[in-house]
């Protein structure tokens, strides 16, 4: 049977990801291969492959395709990495890490979210996944080290226990500045010392939590 969504997720593809530098073959093959439109509202379904935000339960949004994917590529997993994911959102960019890694631990704050985002992976068959609810900012301790970390909610600055729970060599990808706008910040180990490399201004929902910003 023909995908009718197809020639939208090909668009996305060459004109919103590759042809602004999101060229990894790997990310882009696995962002061909998770249907967005299934990780988006009803409301905006007809927008699920435009190349912007859009909002999803709880405040909270989905990321533009360019950003999930530029994400994607400076995270740089790998197949036999375990990721932390923080903020599982809708689950789409969970399903992305899954698709390129061994293993995704990832931290939801809402229950709703958390919960819907794992039926949406399980109906795709996707097994890799582990699904938490709590408070992103603590990490989880118990699956330690991780060889990669994901935040995707904006932070004044990395939460330490999140430092700490990244292996040696492993790399850390975090919006960091104040609730309204942020840069995309890239962070190595090396040493036990963070090597920053930042990337783009960026703007997301604020990490809240004990080691993140207040709820207003």
């Amino acid at each position: 049977m023909e995908d009718p969504w197809h020639i939208q997720r090909e668009h996305m593809i060459r004109h919103h990801l590759a042809a602004r530098g999101v060229t990894s073959p790997a990310v882009l093959q696995a962002m061909r291969e998770i249907p967005r439109e299934r990780f988006v509202s009803p409301s905006c379904r007809e927008e699920a492959y435009a190349d912007r935000a859009l909002p999803i339960e709880c405040g909270q949004t989905i990321s533009q395709p360019y950003i999930v994917g530029l994400m994607t590529q400076a995270l740089a997993p790998e197949p036999g990495h375990r990721v932390l994911e923080i903020g599982t959102g809708t689950g789409y960019q969970t399903a992305i890490l899954a698709r390129l890694c061994a293993e995704v631990i990832t931290i939801e704050r809402f229950p709703a979210l958390a919960f819907q985002a794992a039926e949406r992976l399980r109906d795709l068959g996707i097994w890799n996944a582990f699904f938490l609810c709590g408070d992103g900012t603590l990490g989880w301790p118990h699956g330690v080290p991780y060889d990669r970390i994901l935040v995707t909610a904006a932070a004044s600055h990395v939460p330490e226990p999140l430092w700490e729970q990244l292996a040696e060599g492993g790399i850390l990808v975090i919006p960091v500045g104040d609730r309204e706008r942020q840069t995309l910040e890239v962070v190595r180990k090396v040493d036990g010392r963070p090597c920053w490399y930042p990337m783009i201004p960026c703007r997301f929902v604020p990490l809240v939590g004990q080691h993140g910003w207040n709820e207003e």
